[in-house]
């Protein structure tokens, strides 16, 4: 039985819901070719990050080295500046080249936390052939006089901005640190966001008690981090207006079924792919095929949304109903 993957996320029609994610692995054009021999439908390009735009602005290296080790993207590529050679302009010319070199669609992405540069260079991605982009929103509210609404407002106006800036669709990716993650997708959704990435796996510093100084290392995810976002793709999925793309936790075919049933319009992956190679891709898509195929789903339109919090024939395990059976069930003692 022939089983029809495509899907569609941010009004673009793609062969199937597998996209390499933003990271280091799209800095050499001849890793995004693998990606896509592989079979990724849609490659996401590495962050240009905010402090990259206001160096060029004459920011100073001051605001690039305060900047460097808050973003967790950059710990894998950010070199000291003077030996990094994909600025903002080298990163538009990156993004032209794989646009000329690949037939999957390229989505550019910008990281940082305030309207900048991002404007400029948002129109700049689309005049450079990018068919979307992916908003790396990566705010952490370390000021404690500021509030709540104050930080969503700081999301939701800088969404505003960009989408009314450029024409091509605009993904947010955001964390899912609010009181409200749904309602604060949906505004995001009303502020013009054509998708929406769940979640943005935000930099935990430790303490080198050796050393005594802050310790910043960048730990690749694993499956079990696939239930937070698995939670509120399945909570949104049919109500917000926004496409809806799980990222952080796929690991396996299974987790992309998950990521689907759920209502993932889109999984996307970075990690597995640095640890399993490019293989994984075609691994996961021929045993989600074999999957469907087995379960008689003859479309991932079947099986899209199909466990999702509206279509569960228990609702109420996304949100507390299970949560005392759940703590009493478990009976490991301790050695």
């Amino acid at each position: 039985m022939t089983v029809d993957l495509s899907t569609r996320y941010l009004g673009l029609e793609l062969a199937n819901p597998l996209v390499l994610a933003a990271s280091s692995l799209s800095d050499k054009l001849d890793n995004l070719r693998r990606a896509e021999e592989a079979g990724a439908a849609a490659v996401v390009m590495h962050s240009l990050f905010e402090e990259q735009i206001e160096f060029e602005a004459d920011e100073t290296q001051r605001v690039y080295e305060q900047g460097t080790d808050q973003f967790a993207e950059s710990l894998t590529y950010f070199p000291e500046l003077e030996e990094y050679h994909l600025g903002p302009e080298s990163y538009v010319r990156h993004v032209e080249r794989a646009k000329q070199g690949l037939s999957v669609p390229v989505i550019a992405s910008l990281n940082g936390t305030s309207k900048g540069g991002w404007i400029r260079y948002a129109r700049v991605l689309q005049d450079a052939g990018a068919d979307a982009l992916e908003l790396n929103i990566y705010l952490i509210a370390a000021d404690i006089t500021v509030s709540g609404p104050e930080v969503e407002a700081q999301y939701l106006d800088l969404v505003s901005a960009v989408t009314q800036s450029v024409s091509i669709p605009v993904a947010v990716k955001l964390g899912p640190y609010f009181s409200s993650p749904g309602h604060m997708c949906l505004r995001l959704a009303e502020a013009g966001a054509d998708g929406l990435v769940l979640f943005n796996r935000f930099l935990q510093p430790d303490i080198d008690l050796e050393a005594m100084e802050i310790s910043t290392q960048l730990s690749l995810s694993t499956s079990d981090e696939l239930r937070l976002p698995l939670r509120w793709i399945a909570i949104l999925f049919g109500r917000v207006s926004a496409s809806l793309a799980l990222t952080g936790g796929i690991h396996s075919a299974q987790d992309l079924i998950k990521a689907v049933a759920a209502g993932a319009d889109i999984g996307m992956v970075a990690s597995a792919v640095y640890q399993q190679g490019f293989g994984f891709i075609r691994r996961t898509l021929d045993e989600m095929r074999g999957w469907m195929a087995e379960r008689e789903y003859q479309s991932l339109s079947q099986l899209k949304g199909s466990m999702s919090q509206q279509n569960c024939p228990d609702p109420a395990a996304f949100e507390r109903g299970n949560y005392m059976k759940t703590l009493v069930s478990y009976t490991s003692q301790p050695a």
